[in-house]
């Protein structure tokens, strides 16, 4: 299979690649970097924005893909009520215009949709279900569940076969590329470690409860989403372990894994879910897949071997 890759070259990007390759699939990655940007060795590289219609229908015409992984986005919830617009922009009107040019496909595309668990929004604890209805509190969230939305109603008509997977806080590294962005924990910990920070900053008593997926299972469950696209069909599911950990056993684990000690600092307690979890039963139905690497151990490990 011949598929797109929009946002290739990201941290979760790298490791799709990686696993689409390996699987025997070839890869084209899109970034609107620098022509001289390189992706993982046997994947090709365009250069184009989501945003320009225009250029994004040439990608797709000359490409010939049989189907896409659209990762492409902005991801802050935060800077997405500062930037509201963009978020939308980026989100929505680029996943409209990626539709847009399958449009002038041939044959069915598999296309599947990276989106996010924060759709559900804070009102719910515990282990979340694809049943729950949706409830977002930021621009960030509602542009994805628009995105949501417009992959749902084109599959319906038969010139797709979709699936989104709402991804819970991936983390870890695959090839040697972690995550770097420091609104996360994971990072801020290492930041903290090395000194680039005085410390890491703990609400309350660091005792909400998240759940940490390993980058590279999630890459497998785009893959084998990919695969299972049926055109007229949508498919939803939660990509997530399956097991909560708090944000003080992160650090407690960081610091056993690398043998560093970390400052902490505790600010008071703010309004948020206490645990937050994914019920990834519906894709061990649906697609057979199961997180095996997702121990945070084994996250941390990856991530800090990374990171130097």
């Amino acid at each position: 299979m011949h598929v797109l890759v929009t946002g290739g070259l990201g941290f979760l990007g790298h490791a799709l690649t990686l696993n689409l390759l390996s699987a025997g699939h070839r890869v084209t990655v899109m970034s609107r970097g620098r022509a001289d940007a390189k992706p993982v060795p046997g994947a090709d590289l365009v250069i184009g924005d989501v945003r320009d219609r225009s250029r994004l229908g040439e990608v797709v015409r000359t490409g010939e893909f049989e189907g896409v992984c659209h990762l492409a986005a902005v991801t802050s919830g935060r800077d997405s009520l500062a930037d509201p617009l963009t978020y939308f922009d980026v989100n929505a009107g680029g996943t409209l215009n990626l539709l847009a040019a399958l449009d002038k496909g041939r044959k069915p595309v598999a296309v599947v949709l990276a989106s996010t668990n924060i759709v559900y929004g804070s009102a719910q604890v515990g282990a979340l279900s694809e049943s729950l209805g949706v409830h977002p509190e930021s621009p960030y969230a509602a542009s994805k569940v628009a995105a949501e939305h417009m992959v749902t109603a084109y599959a319906a008509t038969g010139a797709i076969g979709a699936s989104v997977l709402r991804c819970f806080n991936i983390a870890g590294a695959v090839d040697g590329v972690g995550d770097t962005d420091n609104a996360r924990i994971i990072p801020n910990v290492f930041r903290a470690m090395t000194g680039q920070l005085p410390h890491v900053t703990l609400n309350g008593d660091g005792s909400a409860v998240r759940d940490f997926v390993h980058v590279a299972d999630v890459a497998d469950a785009f893959r084998l989403a990919l695969t299972r696209a049926k055109p007229g069909e949508n498919q939803l599911y939660n990509v997530g372990s399956g097991v909560g950990v708090s944000m003080a056993e992160v650090v407690a684990t960081a610091e056993r894994v690398t043998g560093n000690r970390v400052a902490v600092k505790r600010m008071p307690p703010k309004p948020e879910p206490q645990s937050l979890t994914a019920d990834v039963g519906r894709a061990a139905d649906g697609l057979g897949w199961r997180p095996k690497q997702s121990g945070l151990g084994r996250i941390i490990a990856d991530a800090w071997d990374a990171w130097h």
